[in-house]
Parts: C-alpha cells; sequence; structure tokens
C-alpha cells in the first residue's frame, strides 16, 4: 500500500444535502480531502457518491450545504468554471468525442490553457503557433505515460471499451488538475484492465506526490479520490474511505478501520468481512 502523508484540506464539504423531486440523494454530508491522499469513496448502488462527485465539480447544485476548494465557494459554479480551477474528473461511463481521435480528445481538454489573440488564432502564426505546439507537447507526454502510443491517431469510438476508460483518465490529466476525481474508472473493466488502470492511478499518486515521474505530473495534483466498488482494489491502495449509505456518511477511515465497522459491514461489505 502506498503510504502518504496528511497535510492541509483542499476541498472542504459542510453539511451537504441533495435532492431530487422529494428522493433524497445527499443529506447533511460532510467530508474534507486532505492534501497527499489517495482516498476512496465507497457504498452501495445508490448511495451517493457520483451525487457527491457531481456536487464538487459543478454538475449538481446542493440545496444545503456549502462545499470550498482553497476556501473559494464551489456551489453554483457551473463545472468549465471549477475545472478551471484545477479539478478534473473522470465519469461512470465514457465521455469522450466518439468521432475524434484520441490526440484530438485530449486536445480539447487543454482548451482552457490554450489563450491566444483571435488574429493571431485565425492565420496560426506567432502566438497561436507556439501555444499549439506547447500543449500538444503535454499531450503526447501524456500519451506516452498512459502507454496510448500506438492508438494515439485511431478514432475513439472503434477502441475496445477498457482503452477508452484509459484514454478518460488521460484527458482528465489534460487538464492538470489539482484535485483528481476518478468516478468508478474501472466499472465494467477485465481483471487485466484493472490491474493496468491501477498500475496508472499509482503512478500518477506516486509522481505528482513524490516528483519522480513526468513533468505534467509535477505540476500540482495534490489528491486522488477515487470511487471504486472493488474492495481488493479499495483496501489495497487507499489511505482513508469514506463510506456513503442511503446519502449519509456513515463511516470515515483507514481501510483496517473501516473492514471493522459494524455499520459498514451491514450497509456494505457483507457479514464475510
Amino acid at each position: 500500500m502506498v503510504k502518504g502523508s496528511v497535510e492541509k484540506k483542499n476541498i472542504v464539504i459542510t453539511d451537504v444535502s441533495l435532492s431530487f423531486d422529494g428522493t433524497v440523494a445527499l443529506a447533511g454530508v460532510n467530508l474534507d480531502i486532505m492534501d497527499n491522499e489517495l482516498m476512496a469513496l465507497i457504498g452501495p448502488n445508490g448511495s451517493g457518491k457520483t451525487s457527491l462527485i457531481n456536487s464538487i465539480t459543478g454538475y449538481y447544485h446542493p440545496q444545503r450545504g456549502d462545499i470550498s476548494f482553497n476556501d473559494t465557494q464551489l456551489v453554483g459554479l457551473k463545472p468549465h468554471k471549477v475545472s478551471a480551477m484545477g479539478i478534473g474528473r473522470t465519469f461512470q461511463k465514457v465521455e469522450l468525442f466518439s468521432h475524434l481521435s484520441v490526440i484530438d480528445n485530449l486536445m480539447v481538454a487543454r482548451h482552457n490553457k490554450m489563450k491566444q489573440d483571435v488574429f493571431s488564432g485565425i492565420f496560426y502564426f506567432g502566438k497561436a503557433r507556439k501555444v499549439e505546439i506547447q500543449n500538444r507537447g503535454m499531450v503526447e507526454e501524456i500519451i506516452d505515460f498512459m502507454e496510448l502510443e500506438q492508438v494515439r491517431k485511431e478514432i475513439v469510438g472503434v477502441l475496445p471499451y477498457g482503452l477508452r476508460k484509459r484514454i478518460g483518465l488521460a484527458r482528465a490529466l489534460a487538464m492538470e488538475p489539482k484535485i483528481l476525481l476518478l468516478d468508478e474508472p474501472m466499472a465494467g473493466m477485465n481483471v487485466e484492465e484493472k490491474e493496468d488502470l491501477v498500475r496508472f492511478v499509482l503512478d500518477i499518486y506516486r509522481g505528482a506526490r513524490f516528483g519522480y515521474c513526468s513533468d505534467f505530473l509535477n505540476r500540482g495534483i495534490r489528491c486522488i479520490v477515487l470511487v471504486e466498488h472493488d474492495m481488493g482494489v479499495v483496501m489495497d491502495i487507499a489511505h482513508r474511505i469514506a463510506v456513503l449509505d442511503s446519502g449519509r456518511k456513515i463511516a470515515e477511515g483507514s481501510p483496517e478501520e473501516i473492514t471493522k465497522n459494524p455499520r459498514v459491514i451491514k450497509a456494505y461489505l457483507g457479514e464475510e468481512i
């Protein structure tokens, strides 16, 4: 298991409640996302995990409570504003431009970084050309890191499902996030594909934490939050686990503490744990 020191609070979630037409998705959730950790968010289907991720990233707007990132309020912001602040994410389903190539999907994710004036952008010279080259270099570095060289020019829609999930992670990295939220990145994968993705997640964490990896990982990834149903993966790599059930946080602690928590066993892990 990867160990890391926990330092400052990055995202502070305070008393967040969310409902849809009377159906409760989140009920008074309190949670801190800390520096230098790989945190897991677990719970049964419908427990509110994705609703919480969507609330952080601006896709949902809670009716009550606060979510702050470096003391900046996130509730009410649109997703592109949250992304520009440095919060990147993947999605449960493959949310890519299926008609574009792998490299073009990653270049789209760089749009917030590609600042240029209209004139140079139209005629593609000077600053526009320099910006394009710089951002393409970053994308090529991510493609190399994620071992996507062989498919870099392939149209995403024709690629296998597991590979598209990996491209989704690569696209999140292309946003240069400070916080990386992974919403069931291994859902629907076979064992070999899961092992590959776990390796990439650990390499991202280690590279960002200890600075031994590619340059783009040293630009500020401060923590990773993993939503995942595979408890073998969660228990192996997470430093801390938060557990949701019916929209409420029922437990929080180390993997060892979570496996022994009676409420978690009853709600999710099962009596055999």
